[in-house]
């Protein structure tokens, strides 16, 4: 989880500013996933900060029997630049208690936008 948020800083996804009036804010989430070797042990853990939306994408999959497919690009979605401005919630574990009222401003997509490459 450090990693993936360490990538999110050092590629300026975001920056904290207090909550403008009347924006409405999306949530965001970690998901979590072993990473297992060829001979099913288990090579790593990885986290991925996501907009909350992206697990309606798999339940209407799972639920039409459509078979989901993957590949990893490390940080691959994390270049893609926002046109419009879009605030987020601080990720849950990394808040900065500082500034608790503030939120991210996004800048570049993450995970589950469609501005996502």
């Amino acid at each position: 989880m450090q990693q993936e948020y360490d990538a999110l800083i050092r590629n300026k996804t975001w920056h904290l500013v207090p909550q403008p009036k009347g924006t409405h804010l999306i949530d965001c989430k970690w998901v979590f996933k072993i990473k297992k070797k060829a001979d099913g042990s288990i090579d790593r853990y990885k986290a991925r900060l996501l907009k909350a939306t992206v697990r309606l994408v798999l339940s209407v999959a799972i639920s039409r029997g459509w078979c989901l497919r993957q590949l990893d690009v490390q940080n691959a979605f994390l270049h893609g630049v926002l046109e419009e401005e879009v605030y987020m919630k601080q990720p849950p574990r990394f808040e900065d208690l500082r500034i608790l009222q503030h939120v991210c401003k996004l800048d570049k997509a993450i995970y589950g936008f469609k501005q996502a490459p």
